[in-house]
């Protein structure tokens, strides 16, 4: 699925607006906009969860793995991309995650 590739500044956030810490998975070598490129490395921390905990519901939200990624541009390599229409679920909740992009000149598949 082709999309605008994530870098370091967007912005991504569990279903309950916490949000997905992209730090651990930047490429520091590859650029996009100035950013760092973020790789579909599993899982990612959440932080800000606001879903209940137990009893009351099965939250918060504490990691985000993504699903899909991309097919045809890798980092270092191996390592696929996170694009715009990554699709990604929050454990232990099994929420959405949405992504949102701030660059809208790099596009890849």
């Amino acid at each position: 699925m082709p999309g605008f590739v994530v870098n370091a500044t967007s912005q991504v956030v569990c279903a309950h607006q916490g949000k997905v810490i992209l730090q651990s998975g930047v490429a520091p070598r590859v650029l996009v906009m100035g950013a760092p490129a973020v790789m579909a490395l599993p899982p990612y921390p959440v932080a800000g969860c606001t879903f209940p905990p137990p009893i009351a519901a099965n939250g918060p939200c504490l990691t985000a793995k993504f699903t899909t990624c991309s097919t045809r541009v890798f980092v270092n390599l191996t390592q696929p991309l996170l694009l715009q229409d990554s699709l990604g679920m929050c454990a232990p909740t099994g929420t959405p995650t949405v992504v949102q992009v701030t660059q809208q000149r790099v596009f890849a598949t």
